[in-house]
């Protein structure tokens, strides 16, 4: 690989300090949750087919609840045949009507508009005087909180590179062998860093690194052992000699001097 003499001018050692902890340490804690929560796709994957506000909606019963589908099921009618009405004071939770009648004469809309594509519960104008069959619950927060792994997980699937998951499933550790690689590489560099001032980019350590990039360690003993490495970098750099960060005026001298020395030598050329 060509260097060009005048990058000689640019010394690492005049551009490393204690900011250096943000740009590797944090980063790389970054890299591990990014880790966990790929771990957590890979081994509780979404299925295809997408919950219904349905299946969040529970009924009381006794002391206790059922899903609505069940209790349906049991009470032998038809979500269609039911009307809802907001119990005033208690959020999400509603007085669940049912007409019996032939032709549905109390015209009650159901509990959801269509139970594919809602996003919430349906409500009904409720005669004066109809006494509730029940007390339906709408666990909404539950719902939010499915609907946006379902999301997450199937835009992972959709965007992740297809080589290293392929390399993921291979080894049959259920991680990014390489994000983990670099979450150690970028630790090991920070610690460096925080104690000798220097920076070194080729590892002593590369074996190692290639082990975790073909999956030879466990996925929790490495994220044990990553977590140990970020609280020794916070120590080392609380008691770094390094400076809080680079002279920024002798970096802009150091370029400039390079920048007329290189147009300098183009004009003579």
């Amino acid at each position: 690989i060509y260097q060009h003499p005048l990058f000689a001018n640019f010394r690492a050692v005049d551009f490393l300090s204690k900011q250096c902890r943000q740009s590797f340490a944090e980063y790389a804690v970054a890299q591990i949750r990014k880790a966990q929560g790929l771990n957590k796709k890979i081994n509780h994957p979404e299925p295809p087919a997408r919950k219904s506000v349905l299946d969040f909606c529970y009924v009381t019963v006794g002391a206790g609840a059922q899903p609505v589908t069940t209790w349906l099921s049991w009470q032998g009618v038809d979500g269609q045949q039911c009307g809802l009405a907001n119990v005033p004071h208690l959020t999400d939770l509603y007085a669940l009507f049912i007409d019996r009648a032939p032709g549905r004469p109390l015209g009650y809309r159901g509990l959801v508009r269509d139970p594919d594509t809602s996003q919430d519960v349906l409500l009904s104008a409720v005669p004066k005087g109809e006494e509730p069959a029940a007390y339906l619950s709408f666990n909404r927060t539950g719902y939010s909180v499915y609907c946006r792994a379902f999301r997450e997980y199937w835009e992972w699937v959709e965007k992740r590179n297809k080589e290293r998951y392929a390399n993921t499933v291979q080894h049959g550790k259920n991680y990014d062998a390489k994000n983990m690689l670099h979450v150690f590489r970028l630790l090991q560099m920070a610690e460096e860093i925080a104690l000798t001032g220097e920076l070194h980019v080729r590892r002593d350590n590369r074996e190692f690194l290639l082990q975790i990039r073909r999956g030879e360690f466990e996925y929790a003993a490495l994220v044990a052992e990553a977590g140990a490495l970020v609280a020794r970098v916070e120590a080392a750099f609380a008691a770094s000699a390094l400076p809080d960060a680079p002279d920024r005026a002798a970096a802009e001298a150091t370029l400039r001097q390079v920048r007329q020395q290189f147009y300098a030598a183009r004009k003579k050329s």
